[in-house]
């Protein structure tokens, strides 16, 4: 497959894009190839298109599978598997927020309570005890409500988001 300009500058914009998130760049591009292109893709094909090393590709396809980004697909006639991503921008925001969580946020918070129940914590240092409730406070709130919002439909995540600073105000007429 050969890229026209556009989807050249949109398939390395995310892949710079990728980097500054904490995901290697040639995943992130190929991600990126894959929702542009929106059709299955061989490997082989997603190796000549971006010209990277076969052996990058296999692994960077292994880990958007692992993020659960792509999937495979299968086309009748070719033995080859082929890749596809999503087309619903939401979901894939969706899969990363949940992800993440996972990934990030959960072991977090599995971590602060057990250095509040660690024998090994001061007892004394209250402030110490009060530093790690308030992280780990914050911490199942954020994920508490990134799971309600998981649950939202996308046509209400975006009146939220166009609401913005609006909310504060209608929060404060129910003083």
């Amino acid at each position: 497959m050969i890229l026209n300009p556009v989807a050249q500058k949109f398939v390395l914009h995310w892949g710079e894009m990728g980097s500054k998130w904490g995901v290697n760049r040639t995943v992130a591009q190929i991600h990126a190839l894959l929702y542009f292109a929106g059709k299955p893709m061989p490997a082989d094909e997603i190796t000549d298109t971006l010209g990277v090393a076969r052996s990058n590709v296999s692994n960077s396809l292994k880990e958007l599978q692992n993020w659960n980004l792509i999937q495979v697909v299968h086309i009748m006639g070719d033995r080859r598997d082929h890749f596809i991503t999503s087309s619903d921008v939401w979901q894939l925001f969706k899969t990363v927020v949940q992800e993440r969580k996972e990934r990030e946020f959960d072991p977090t918070i599995v971590l602060l309570r057990e250095c509040l129940a660690s024998s090994d914590l001061d007892k004394e240092d209250k402030q110490a005890q009060l530093r790690i409730q308030e992280a780990l406070g914050f911490m199942e709130s954020l994920s508490n409500w990134g799971e309600q919002m998981l649950k939202l439909e996308p046509s209400c995540l975006l009146k939220m988001m166009t609401l913005g600073g609006k909310i504060k105000d209608m929060l404060n007429l129910l003083r």
